[in-house]
């Protein structure tokens, strides 16, 4: 088992105003799966992630990689968890303004002893003729590509990806979902992306529906759809 998910609860707030964001969340996932977390907004989807991530912690169960568990590792070792395992694709680009697209992506190279090959990395994204160029001077499209190309450089066994296309048009949304599925089958990460676009969910190997921060469906698709050929 590569990655699982078990008894996970997560509140906010205190007595009268204690809130249930997750609640008995379970789950197994397999190495190279694409992962879709699907819900509305409120469903407990970006916290589920975020403690999958070592983001945020869960009150009580626990996330369990080859068999490590994040709830007993110390501070400096989930900082190695991080490094190690995980890599984060946000809505929000977040890249340094003042560094051109190579150097915004080699800025995740230099946290992996197990790093890609950068020209051939910026080739799969169709970045590497924008590669001298700034963030400001790309495309939203462009600047998340270089924001999948950080995450991805240094060859991470979970991809993370919290809403990757939701600043994106329609075109450039399909274009970004490509290059996820490209990656995915191109390096061999495990891919978990949120979203509440239900027609997302056709390209993955593993649907899991949230509402109300339970599990309401879980289920492997029997046919994928390409990210290409998704229509909303």
């Amino acid at each position: 088992m590569f990655l699982e998910i078990k008894d996970l609860k997560k509140s906010y707030g205190n007595d009268g105003n204690r809130v249930e964001v997750l609640k008995d969340i379970n789950f197994n996932i397999e190495r190279g799966e694409i992962c879709v977390l699907l819900g509305p907004s409120g469903s407990g989807k970006s916290t589920l992630l975020n403690i999958i991530g070592g983001i945020d912690d869960a009150d009580s169960g626990y996330i369990s990689i080859e068999g490590e568990k994040t709830a007993d590792m110390k501070d400096k070792a989930l900082t190695r968890y991080r490094r190690k395992h995980l890599g984060y694709v946000f809505q929000m680009y977040n890249l340094i303004p003042n560094l051109n697209v190579k150097e915004n992506i080699e800025v995740g190279e230099y946290l992996s002893d197990k790093a890609l090959e950068i020209d051939d990395l910026l080739k799969t994204l169709g970045l590497y003729e924008h590669r001298y160029k700034l963030p400001n001077q790309l495309s939203g499209g462009q600047q998340q590509r270089t924001a999948i190309g950080r995450a991805i450089i240094k060859n991470p066994d979970i991809l993370l990806c919290d809403e990757p296309t939701g600043a994106l048009d329609y075109n450039t949304s399909k274009d970004i979902l490509k290059l996820i599925e490209d990656v995915n089958r191109k390096y061999g990460n495990t891919v978990i992306m949120v979203t509440h676009n239900d027609a997302i969910k056709n390209m993955a190997d593993r649907v899991i529906l949230l509402r109300d921060g339970q599990i309401r469906k879980d289920y492997y698709n029997d046919v994928k759809i390409p990210a290409v050929d998704l229509e909303w």
